[in-house]
């Protein structure tokens, strides 16, 4: 019987999967990750806040959501990191001279070269440039071309493509059920009374699942080296 695999800086995988829930980082420059999801790392690798003053440049630059940035750090240095979130399934993706909008709580990193800005879309932020980033999912993702409707809790972002509209079935709605779920809130976030619905062309892409990630970084252990104070990676 076969032992486990024993990874080391030499033989993680290089700007890949170490598994369907992991992905190891080649890092050698900058990345920005967002707070707890980096579970080791290895090599000469500083971290450091959004907002801390040698990095005013890069932030002014490549960083544009100021209700997300407490929720970030500037890896920089060379090494290798380890990214993963809860068992989700990681994958890496490239936009080239792109520009796609995806919800926050899927974002795990990007490259510096990559500029992030707040959507106007509650929830969401858009990746513009040229670059690779790392995404969680919960479920395999699914890429689909518009007209499309899609269940709200199943959308992970779109590229390349209109912001969706709003899509009510009026139908499901009427009745003395419609006034029931008005009262009482249940079946509110429902796939089959309210989707998201996309025209034009580029990809809109999709969970295997209808259960939505957290928006917000999950808390890791506090005082990580070169991030006092911080918690998580």
């Amino acid at each position: 019987m076969n032992g486990p695999v024993v990874y080391d800086a030499h033989t993680l995988p290089v700007d890949d999967n170490v598994n369907p829930y992991a992905f190891s980082v080649d890092l050698n420059g900058r990345w920005f990750l967002q707070k707890g999801k980096m579970i080791a790392y290895f090599g000469d690798i500083r971290f450091d806040g959004i907002g801390h003053g040698p990095l005013d440049q890069l932030v002014a630059r490549s960083f544009h959501s100021p209700l997300h940035a407490a929720d970030w750090v500037v890896a920089q240095g060379r090494g290798r990191l380890l990214l993963a979130d809860r068992a989700f399934d990681v994958n890496s993706y490239d936009l080239d001279d792109g520009n796609l909008t995806i919800r926050s709580g899927n974002l795990l990193a990007f490259q510096e070269t990559l500029s992030l800005k707040q959507s106007i879309i509650p929830g969401f932020v858009t990746l513009i440039g040229t670059g690779k980033f790392v995404a969680a999912s919960n479920g395999p993702v699914h890429f689909v071309e518009p007209p499309v409707r899609v269940d709200p809790q199943a959308l992970v972002g779109w590229a390349d493509c209109p912001s969706p509209c709003h899509h009510y079935d009026h139908g499901y709605l009427r009745g003395f059920l419609g006034g029931v779920r008005a009262l009482t809130g249940l079946g509110g976030a429902s796939g089959e009374e309210h989707q998201f619905e996309f025209t034009g062309a580029g990809t809109v892409l999709l969970q295997s699942s209808e259960t939505l990630m957290a928006e917000r970084a999950v808390g890791g252990v506090p005082g990580q080296p070169g991030v006092p104070g911080t918690h998580g990676g």
